[in-house]
């Protein structure tokens, strides 16, 4: 288009500049020179203004909520994270625990070695697919939020519904407390004591807490923190990965390593739902390679970083599972690992090393559950923070600040925390369920709304729509009835997703009640007012103005408790615009 304008703009130059150089004398190819400037000249025009369309509607775009890129960087500590830290967030979010405990459950499901690990790659495959979907929509939007802000730049109407919508999962589903109870087990198991329930609470309610009050009160020691439990969980699997090829070279006392590798497919099963649960299993033990994206605000040139960052970060990670699967089925048969339930690394070092290895490796466990609950408490505290920025939580004012330190956001983690904490002390669910929320088929309508819009990595149409596939897929299976009619828990099979859904449906209903019924009930409509603590990070509060005669009344008519909230708005900071929106 650009050429096109260039070409037509010389057209109009050298037909003007041909009119002055002619003799002036009226003839009908004189007037036919300037009919045909003329119409090369609103040619110009109307060029010019298509592109200026063009422009307006990627900046559109590109400012999904009422929180421009200037808004949404404000306050805070700024961008401070490098290509390191970056990087380690990833790694730290993908490597918990699951490398540690779920390939034997994995390979009991599916039967073999082969297939497990056949699995285990495909896994690898559906994770980068995602982290390029990912990278496209980050360098889109170079800002904290991760997919809050990706939905809000789709689901644009109804106002608020996709904040709102995803509000609810941020903050009901965000929680980390299996984190928090695999480190008190591990501890215990560790210190080769035996320990009450309500112990191992306690200790996983000491563990959220100190991690909310380093992350709250001590930002730099916590990002510090998670730098070196990252460090910590990239040695250990390192030494898995090297004593498994030590074992499969016979240097240690385990008797016929390769015995499971002969025949590696033999006993697979045939059941599609296995197979399925096997890679929900891995999916989750991959999952972490969109965590930069949740705070993509507060990273030294975003686009740059988060394109080196993620694959570097994932690529870690795939290398050091596959080389650990293979260390793991070097030391037993299927049957033996299979027996091993959830425990296949302490097995794995008993076998290699004795009794005194597996209380020691408890301890590397414990860290790296540590590690993992510090990253996604980072992470999440700032979606926290963006939600509220938007006025999608209570009490914007008291969500969005960075209180008391002015670099961290205390009560977003705060807010992260007290789910957290709940799930902990509630009785047990007996099961654990996750509901991903997938927003991949969005990036196709971005793609076709703005194909203009500018991107710092653009991934292969092919790649969207695998991950696209595969999302829906997993999203269907678990309604599936499983073989005999029964999961791997005692609670029916379709209650995890169902649950789930029920959880997001509050979203939707919540908004309604907020932006539908309450305006119409109580007769007044929303005024948005953006506001600015003394940091300068900015947020958005509503405000009821109430109707008069069926139309908006001026800002004089605001109730009086309308105007103690304005007032309050202004003494933090101040009151930039107020844009009045209705709700309907």
């Amino acid at each position: 288009m650009a050429d096109q304008d260039a070409n037509v703009h010389s057209e109009a130059q050298r037909a003007a500049a041909a009119s002055r150089d002619s003799p002036e004398v009226d003839s009908p190819s004189d007037t036919l020179k300037d009919n045909t400037s003329d119409l090369e000249s609103r040619s110009l025009d109307k060029a010019v203004i298509d592109e200026k369309r063009k422009i307006t509607e990627a900046d559109r775009l590109l400012q999904p909520g009422k929180l421009s890129l200037e808004d949404a960087t404000a306050g805070g500590q700024g961008r401070h994270l490098g290509l390191f830290s970056t990087t380690m967030l990833i790694t730290s979010r993908i490597i918990g625990t699951g490398i540690f405990s779920t390939p034997a459950s994995i390979v009991s499901g599916v039967g073999s070695v082969g297939a497990a690990l056949c699995l285990w790659a495909l896994g690898a495959l559906l994770a980068f697919a995602g982290l390029g979907v990912y990278l496209e929509f980050a360098t889109m939007f170079p800002r904290s939020g991760g997919e809050k802000v990706y939905l809000e730049a789709v689901y644009r109407r109804p106002k608020m519904l996709a904040t709102i919508f995803y509000s609810t999962n941020a903050v009901l589903l965000g929680f980390t407390s299996q984190g928090c109870i695999i480190f008190a087990t591990n501890i215990v198991a560790a210190a080769d004591r035996k320990a009450s329930e309500w112990e191992q609470r306690g200790i996983a309610i000491a563990v959220i807490t100190f991690v909310t009050l380093v992350h709250g009160l001590l930002p730099n020691t916590g990002v510090r923190m998670m730098n070196v439990l990252s460090v910590i969980k990239i040695i250990l699997l390192i030494v898995v990965c090297v004593t498994g090829w030590v074992v499969l070279g016979g240097g240690t006392r385990v008797q016929d390593p390769k015995a499971a590798f002969r025949d590696a497919f033999a006993g697979s099963s045939n059941a599609p739902y296995n197979y399925a649960t096997a890679l929900f299993k891995i999916i989750n033990s991959y999952a972490g390679w969109s965590n930069a994206a949740f705070v993509l605000g507060e990273v030294k040139n975003p686009i740059r970083t988060i394109k080196r960052a993620g694959p570097l970060g994932l690529g870690i990670c795939v290398v050091l599972y596959m080389f650990a699967n293979v260390a793991y089925f070097s030391v037993g048969t299927v049957q033996e690992l299979a027996h091993s339930g959830t425990t296949i690394g302490s097995y794995y070092f008993g076998k290699v090393f004795g009794h005194t290895a597996q209380r020691v490796f408890a301890v590397f466990v414990a860290l790296s559950a540590l590690g993992n609950v510090a990253t996604v408490t980072y992470a999440q505290s700032r979606v926290n923070q963006e939600l509220a920025k938007e006025g999608a939580l209570p009490w914007p004012k008291l969500f969005a600040s960075n209180w008391p330190t002015q670099r961290s956001p205390l009560m977003g983690l705060i807010v992260h925390f007290i789910p957290s904490f709940i799930v902990i002390v509630a009785p047990p669910f007996g099961t654990a369920y996750n509901l991903i929320l997938d927003i991949e088929g969005w990036l196709f309508y971005l793609r076709v709304k703005a194909p203009n819009v500018p991107r710092g990595f653009k991934v292969f149409w092919p790649v969207a729509l695998f991950y696209l596939v595969t999302a829906v897929f997993l999203l269907v299976v678990p309604f599936i009835s499983p073989p005999g009619g029964k999961g791997d828990t005692t609670l029916p099979y379709w209650l995890a997703p169902v649950i789930g859904i029920a959880v997001l449906g509050s979203g939707i209903v919540g908004w309604f009640v907020w932006m539908v019924v309450l305006p119409r009930l109580f007769r007044f409509e929303y005024e948005k007012q953006r506001n600015v603590l003394p940091d300068g990070t900015v947020y958005f509060k509503y405000v009821p103005r109430y109707l008069r005669d069926g139309k908006a009344a001026g800002t004089t008519t605001l109730p009086k408790e309308s105007a103690v909230l304005q007032d309050q708005s202004t003494d933090e900071g101040r009151v930039d615009s107020k844009v009045a929106e209705s709700s309907s």
